[in-house]
């Protein structure tokens, strides 16, 4: 397995204490598996096309499967991102992902959700996003492509953490979004829109950092298996923008 991907020992030791505990029969190679479910998803592959290396592509694809249902990589995701100083500015921004005809071509069937929906660009899905001043994603959310923006922003207010501006386009200009983080000790850094007579004042040294969130964009999309979703149900696919944001943003070494 020299020329394969494989996560490092420490990259392990941050992921393995969040692992399912086994049962009866000892699982197999956690590192292993784990590793080639990430290069799966990053190249865009077809299970059955992992390389052999990482041992049968059905171990990896039930790992995966299993493993998603009960949560495990949502919750990896949170406990990584959480375990940290607070952020000192946050960003939020949302982004649409593609939904491959595999993904949308049948109906909605059973209790989990696609989050697919129909925009002037076709079939999507929709990522939330909000991240810290170095653009390490801290709130992910996925609903169907036609959500608004403000929706979004109130999928994830709850969820915000102490900080001192949230950066964010015009987009999410809205009366009701600027008071609720006025009243969770936020200050908007948010541009008017252009039907407003009086526009809000807004700090633009600080705006300018609002690039971060759209690298954060570019990074995620880098991954096949992120810019376009082939997943019928919205808990894999958002297991697998779970994965990727784990590995490009909490536990890269480089």
């Amino acid at each position: 397995m020299g020329d394969l991907f494989l996560l490092s020992e420490a990259q392990m030791a941050r992921l393995s204490p969040h692992f399912p505990l086994a049962h009866g029969v000892p699982r197999v190679d956690d590192r292993r598996v784990v590793s080639g479910i990430v290069y799966v998803i990053r190249n865009g592959l077809m299970w059955k096309d992992a390389p052999k290396g990482y041992g049968p592509h059905k171990t990896l694809y039930n790992r995966f499967m299993r493993w998603s249902r009960l949560g495990v990589f949502d919750k990896i995701f949170v406990a990584l991102s959480q375990d940290g100083p607070r952020p000192e500015r946050i960003m939020i921004d949302a982004t649409h992902l593609k939904a491959h005809r595999t993904a949308a071509s049948l109906l909605k069937k059973g209790m989990f959700p696609r989050h697919i929906g129909r925009t002037k660009g076709g079939l999507n899905s929709e990522l939330h996003a909000v991240c810290d001043q170095l653009g390490r994603p801290i709130i992910l959310k996925l609903s169907a492509g036609q959500v608004s923006d403000h929706k979004g922003a109130g999928m994830v207010l709850d969820e915000l953490p102490a900080a001192s501006h949230l950066i964010a386009y015009r987009g999410y200009d809205s009366a009701w979004f600027r008071q609720a983080l006025t009243d969770k000790g936020i200050e908007p850094c948010i541009p008017s829109s252009r039907s407003r007579k009086v526009p809000f004042p807004y700090d633009k040294a600080i705006y300018r950092q609002r690039h971060r969130v759209e690298n954060l964009f570019a990074k995620l999309k880098d991954w096949r298996r992120i810019a376009t979703t082939y997943d019928r149900c919205a808990h894999t696919f958002f297991s697998a923008i779970c994965i990727a944001a784990t590995v490009i943003f909490w536990i890269n070494e480089s």
